[in-house]
């Protein structure tokens, strides 16, 4: 676990700059992907070529053989996996750390008494460091995530392609130099199938956290921004959206218009119809 000193110590500091969903991704990454690939990998691989079995005896065979089947080892290929994987991230890394030592600069002018009287407030990190996910760094965290995403399932189908997810225990080979075609057997083929499908379950698992987060940042960003604008609506800075009294419409003024008339009408027909009952009456004196 050496080897991964480095690397590990960079993804801890992106935890204090990731969301919960992001969080557990580095936790399925630290415990389940390096641990596991670091402490049980190399021993179920250790002897893979040497184990490597071809009933013949022409020399070069098992080589070529070995080398046709499995083109890169199942160990370097998870291990580039997560070097691919984890870059976009460091990416990231790079630019939040930016973003709060640039704040931090403004902070200390903001402070000094013979600074400039007027300064942008830091708006994406705190005093203690911890950035707030908005903005240009929102959209660098999300950037990171789509090629998480597009890594991860590349190299899903890329395994698929060109070893499959299950450890087949005998090949036939009829590559040159083999004077026929061979048989090559591998050993322990069960307990590497075993570990082929928990490390694809692992990156499965990844993918779907990513995906998860990268919807849960949209939706947050969308509902964040649709507040905004109820609350702009609401403001004094658009008096004529609010309740109080507003100007007539054209729609407002035709609708009393057409009030009035039905009401002139109405008046109109009740004062005729009250002469007539007049003049009945004195007509029956």
């Amino acid at each position: 676990m050496g080897d991964w000193g480095i690397l590990s110590t960079l993804l801890e500091r992106v935890q204090s700059h990731s969301t919960v969903i992001g969080k557990i991704w580095m936790s399925v990454l630290f415990l389940f992907r390096i641990m596991v690939l670091g402490a049980g990998a190399e021993s179920v691989w250790g002897d893979e070529q040497s184990d490597f079995i071809c009933n013949t005896q022409q020399p070069g065979c098992e080589n070529v053989c070995y080398d046709w089947v499995f083109p890169i080892s199942h160990i370097r290929f998870w291990v580039l996996q997560i070097l691919f994987v984890s870059t976009p991230t460091l990416v990231y890394l790079g630019h939040a750390m930016h973003v709060i030592q640039k704040e931090n600069k403004l902070r200390e002018q903001l402070a000094s008494p013979d600074g400039p009287p007027k300064l942008k407030q830091p708006k994406y990190s705190d005093e203690k460091g911890h950035v707030k996910i908005k903005g240009n760094l929102l959209g660098s965290y999300l950037t990171q995530l789509i090629f998480k995403i597009i890594i991860e399932a590349g190299f899903i189908v890329g395994q698929y392609y060109l070893y499959g997810f299950v450890m087949v225990p005998m090949f036939p080979c009829s590559k040159k130099p083999c004077p026929f075609t061979v048989e090559c057997y591998m050993s322990r083929p069960t307990e590497k199938t075993i570990f082929i499908i928990f490390m694809l379950v692992v990156a499965c698992v990844s993918l779907l956290l990513n995906i998860i987060e990268l919807f849960y940042l949209i939706g947050t960003r969308v509902k964040r921004g649709s507040r905004r604008r109820v609350q702009r609506v609401t403001t004094a800075e658009n008096p004529a959206s609010l309740s109080g009294p507003r100007w007539p419409t054209t729609e407002d003024a035709l609708r009393q218009n057409k009030m009035n008339m039905e009401m002139e009408n109405y008046s109109l027909g009740g004062s005729l119809d009250g002469a007539k009952e007049e003049k009945r009456l004195l007509s029956g004196h």
